[in-house]
């Protein structure tokens, strides 16, 4: 049934030329609407690098604050009676 209809609407010369420009129209249709999607994709993979990277550098600084805290109650007074807290 299909090949039927593509057989009489590719008869005459006009309707020949008219199907390669649709054909022609849908493949750029197609490949911009990929290329959209693709682009959605990597912003995407973008921002959740972005949110990572963010992340790490909070557990980084957390860790690096955790490394110089006072290891005891008597470390603790000292630092303070010394006023480097």
């Amino acid at each position: 049934m299909i090949g039927g209809l593509l057989t009489t609407l590719a008869g005459p010369a006009w309707a020949r030329t008219a199907l390669r420009y649709g054909v022609t129209a849908l493949a750029i249709l197609l490949f911009l609407l990929a290329l959209r999607r693709s682009g959605e994709r990597a912003g995407r993979v973008a921002e959740r690098l972005e949110t990572m990277e963010t992340n790490h550098d909070a557990q980084r600084r957390m860790l690096e604050a955790a490394a110089r805290r006072p290891r005891s109650r008597d470390d603790l007074a000292k630092r303070l009676r010394n006023g480097r807290f």
